[in-house]
């Protein structure tokens, strides 16, 4: 067939069949070559069709010596493509013709659309017998706007004849080659309300002396030697046809076909060695030397303007396609190309283009975009339905690499809910500069001296009754201590290291400890003397000979000491990124070791509870021995501050937690400090007469009276 009603071919008469038959010029429809092109592949009988798009006869494989000057499905379907994606229709129908010409393109749509946003809501493949009131049904059930019709011709007229019918409205048909310039279609009543009709078309070429060749035609040239009313030019009696039938037919095969015949005849002309007008007659020529396929790289001819050349599988290196638009006058107008060589070339002039929806491109998706911020999910089997969700906080979602998923920011940035970047966290610490570290630095260097002032007025005043009786040697160790707890201060301030954070907790857990142990020592021999020396004269014995409190001391420093050396090295308190607090902050602390700091928190506890038993016990002893009020006062204060430290912790997770933690530690330093020694400083500078040892030998005396009443 070279238009639809008219057939033009080559059919050989049965005495033909054999080496005479060099090439076929045909057929024109991909069924009549798929049926027809395996007889003549047997013999490598090139087999040049002008019409036959399927994919199917790139295979080489199966279709050796088959040629043609058509592209391929393959074509039609990118620029059908192209053509969706630019003005963005995602949900379409693909109806299509239930033959191999349909069906290979069907095929060809799904596998080009698979890795894009495109999706096809409804297809199906079209025959004589097809319901076409379920069809527009189902495609107005799923509310789809874009209608590809890659139909044949007859069917295609069949489809749009329905649709006007049944009053199909406001659709975009995108037309295949096969009709997109149908004259009977375009003048249809009623053809304005289906919608807006775009096509792809092969661009006409006029060959001169065409239509004068038509005119002069008179009559068919019979077979001379044919049996019986074989017709050789044509594929059945069309005699009744008049030149205007032929000339008013799709003219865009007019090209393919004369292109088809002048390939073969330049194969030939290779064959027969032909040059200057004359060929070797001597060459005896057979199918296989015919064979286009052999030299198909070599074959280049240029015919009324157009390069004709194959690739290496035969396939068309020239051609183009043009985007049309029937308008409101039932005319075809020209809005965009696609071209292939010498390189692919899209364009669409869409202001051209009189859209039915008030000059509006119309929107065919299943789901709305989602608003920035939101990703996808998919709804169902299609990937173009989806419903939309935000973000949440410290998530954000990249369309261009996947609009499905929303990514987890890393530790160091965050993101506020519906989000499409990552901001980097602001890290924040106390750095030493800062005001209130500063303040807190005067105040261990004030710690520091204070200590130091009463170490000097200790010293100069040792061997009177009130420094022997807060115990001597003793003050000096509690007041070094204090001091060296002090340390661990200056280690909450700047960026936090392992070293950092190591000295952060060490020297305050160790040295603190043995400030305690000695208060629980103090309190001990104080009530050991006046109430248990008594009734345990041995214990007493014991405890004096062998320096019992400093073995106590230096029991407990031991074990404080190994607590923690075991711990740190195993696993020492190292720095870390808090940034549960915070969405938009990372604030630097130490991760503490529960293991490690646990045990020696827990001893430390422990002495500090003994060290409340025994100056309980000791709260009717001599007023100048009795300990327990001012013990019990630096104890009750040390328990309150880190009381109110972990509420803080609990409601307060900034970085200024840390001059808070360093504060608690100088209250407990401070509650030693003055509350114990302050008392006694007092008492050696301004109240003399009661640092007497006549003082103190009249409060024994009064306490031994009580006791024996």
């Amino acid at each position: 067939d070279w238009w639809p009603h008219v057939a033009l071919g080559l059919i050989v008469c049965a005495h033909y069949m054999g080496p005479k038959v060099i090439a076929v010029v045909g057929p024109y429809t991909s069924g009549d070559t798929v049926t027809t092109a395996p007889f003549f592949m047997v013999d490598l009988i090139s087999v040049v069709s002008y019409g036959a798009a399927s994919s199917a006869f790139s295979e080489k494989t199966k279709y050796p010596s088959f040629l043609r000057t058509v592209n391929s499905n393959k074509a039609v379907v990118e620029m059908l493509v192209k053509i969706l994606e630019y003005f963005n229709w995602r949900w379409v129908a693909f109806l299509n013709s239930y033959d191999d010409f349909g069906i290979d393109a069907l095929e060809l749509f799904k596998n080009t659309i698979k890795d894009s946003e495109i999706c096809i809501g409804y297809t199906k493949s079209v025959t004589e017998a097809t319901d076409y009131n379920e069809i527009f049904k189902s495609i107005k059930a799923q509310k789809i706007r874009v209608i590809i019709v890659f139909l044949i011709q007859q069917l295609a007229e069949v489809l749009i004849e329905k649709a006007v019918q049944l009053n199909v409205t406001n659709r975009v048909w995108i037309a295949t080659d096969t009709w997109s310039l149908n004259k009977n279609l375009r003048k249809l009543k009623g053809i304005q309300t289906i919608g807006t009709v775009l096509g792809v078309a092969q661009p006409v070429i006029q060959i001169p002396g065409f239509q004068n060749f038509i005119h002069s035609t008179g009559s068919h040239m019979i077979c001379k030697d044919a049996k019986g009313n074989c017709l050789c030019n044509q594929a059945g009696n069309y005699s009744n046809l008049t030149p205007e039938d032929i000339i008013s037919s799709d003219p865009t095969y007019s090209f393919p076909v004369y292109a088809a015949v002048y390939a073969i005849a330049h194969a030939l002309h290779n064959v027969l060695q032909c040059e200057g007008g004359k060929c070797n007659d001597s060459i005896r020529v057979f199918p296989y030397m015919v064979r286009i396929q052999k030299n198909v790289s070599k074959i280049q001819l240029t015919l009324l303007n157009q390069t004709i050349h194959f690739n290496e599988n035969g396939e068309p290196m020239f051609g183009s396609y043009l985007i049309v638009f029937w308008n409101r006058y039932g005319e075809v107008q020209e809005v965009g190309a696609f071209t292939f060589q010498p390189k692919v070339n899209f364009f669409i002039n869409s202001s051209k283009i009189q859209w039915h929806m008030d000059g509006h491109v119309p929107v065919s998706l299943c789901s709305q975009e989602c608003n920035v911020g939101y990703a996808k999910k998919q709804d169902g089997i299609h990937k173009c339905c989806f419903t939309c969700q935000i973000c949440r906080t410290g998530t954000f979602i990249n369309i261009t690499e996947d609009p499905y998923t929303c990514k987890a920011c890393s530790d160091t940035e965050w993101s506020p809910e519906g989000s499409t970047r990552c901001n980097l966290r602001l890290v924040e610490y106390v750095p030493f500069t800062d005001p209130a570290a500063l303040g807190l630095m005067v105040i261990v260097g004030l710690l520091v001296v204070l200590t130091l002032a009463v170490c000097v007025l200790f010293a100069f005043h040792y061997n009177t009754p009130v420094v022997r009786s807060a115990g001597g040697p003793m003050c000096f160790l509690i007041l070094g201590c204090l001091s060296l707890s002090s340390i661990s201060v200056f280690f909450y301030f700047g960026k936090p290291s392992v070293a950092f954070c190591i000295f952060r907790f060490l020297p305050f857990l160790l040295f603190y400890t043995v400030c305690v142990s000695c208060f629980v020592v103090r309190s001990f021999q104080i009530v050991c003397i006046f109430k248990i020396a008594a009734k345990f004269p041995k214990l007493q014995s014991w405890w004096v000979k062998y320096h019992g409190q400093w073995v106590v001391i230096s029991v407990a420093f031991v074990i404080q000491a190994l607590v923690l050396l075991i711990g740190y090295s195993s696993d020492p308190p190292k720095p870390y990124y808090d940034t549960f607090w915070y969405p938009d902050k990372i604030i630097l602390n130490c991760d503490i070791n529960l293991k490690a700091t646990s045990t020696s928190v827990i001893f430390l506890l422990t002495l500090c509870i003994l060290c409340f038993i025994f100056s309980y016990m000791g709260k009717d002893l001599p007023k100048n021995y009795n300990e327990a009020k001012s013990i019990t006062f630096c104890l009750m204060l040390l328990i309150l501050t880190w009381v109110i430290f972990a509420t803080e912790y609990m409601l307060y997770h900034g970085r200024h937690i840390l001059t808070l933690n360093a504060l608690a530690v100088l209250c407990s330093l401070y509650s030693f400090l003055l509350w114990y020694f302050l008392p006694k400083c007092y008492i050696i500078m301004f109240q003399p007469e009661k640092n007497t040892q006549q003082h103190f030998q009249g409060l024994i005396q009064s306490y031994t009276k009580t006791i024996s009443q």
